[in-house]
């Protein structure tokens, strides 16, 4: 596969892991969370009006493969942000879909640098698995709900979190892994299935058990499963590590066969710095 078309693939899985997650909160949680969705220039769109992290859940992925990125495409971009009360978002393009105006572009909407996140893929076949001591595996049905919650405590969520995760975990296109000591839920990760893809995402483990081997040996269930789906590809992503600091995750996926693909700039627009289109 090219490395365009890969970059495709992983865009656009990531686009709809956000999708899927947003749309299958509760409706309780819609309201108090303020979720707003479009999809706008073949890409997706998300507004959380009262996001607790202060914007990284307002974000637009997968833009510039239906259409090149323009200055118009950007304009409608952030009107659905400015119009559904984004107080932040983060536009998030892939490197060589960003046009040689790209400068100009953002100068004329006041976009600024944001964080980098680390692309990642790995063919199925070329996966290294791990293991760990502890018991890892599939969540049945009746503990989904547990293990939304031990997520979102993990990422320091609010109560309205767990219904995007328990939600999205009940369809037939997720899987819910986790790990247990003992009777006790100590980390999890979520698989979606799209098409020939997988995204391995929401990995997290509680701090009395890190360092145990543990997100490893959860990326190795996952892509276990998506091989039994008939997947070919792997993909993930993660935080770009800090100047001399180290990602576990990022060292993780290098481990077990992930291949970066690119690191993506996150552009930032608050309402107080754009300009019509």
């Amino acid at each position: 596969m090219s490395p365009s078309d890969l970059t495709r693939l992983a865009e656009l899985t990531e686009a709809e892991v956000n999708r899927q997650y947003a749309t299958m909160a509760s409706e309780r949680g819609k309201v108090a969370l303020g979720i707003s969705t479009a999809d706008i220039g073949g890409g997706f769109s998300l507004v959380m009006r009262n996001d607790p992290t202060g914007g990284g859940w307002n974000k637009t992925l997968g833009i510039g493969f239906a259409e090149p990125v323009t200055k118009k495409l950007i304009g409608e971009v952030l009107d659905f942000h400015r119009e559904h009360g984004s107080p932040s978002a983060q536009l998030q393009i892939a490197p060589e879909l960003l046009p040689p105006d790209w400068d100009d572009i953002r100068d004329a909407y006041g976009l600024t640098p944001g964080g980098h996140m680390m692309k990642f893929a790995c063919a199925v076949e070329d996966f290294k698995p791990s293991t760990t001591d502890l018991r890892v595996g599939l969540v049945e049905p009746q503990d989904i709900d547990k293990w939304a919650t031990l997520l979102s405590v993990i990422f320091g969520m609010p109560e309205h979190f767990d219904s995007m995760v328990s939600g999205s975990a009940r369809r037939s296109d997720f899987r819910p892994f986790a790990a247990w000591d003992g009777d006790e839920m100590v980390a999890g990760g979520s698989l979606f299935i799209h098409g020939e893809v997988a995204s391995l995402n929401t990995g997290a483990t509680k701090e009395s058990h890190r360092n145990r081997g543990i997100q490893s040996a959860i990326l190795t269930a996952r892509a276990q499963a998506a091989a039994e789906a008939g997947c070919r590809w792997l993909v993930t992503e993660t935080g770009k590590p800090g100047e001399g600091e180290s990602n576990p995750s990022y060292n993780n996926m290098l481990r077990s066969g992930f291949t970066l693909l690119y690191p993506r700039q996150s552009w930032i627009w608050k309402p107080k710095g754009t300009v019509a289109a």
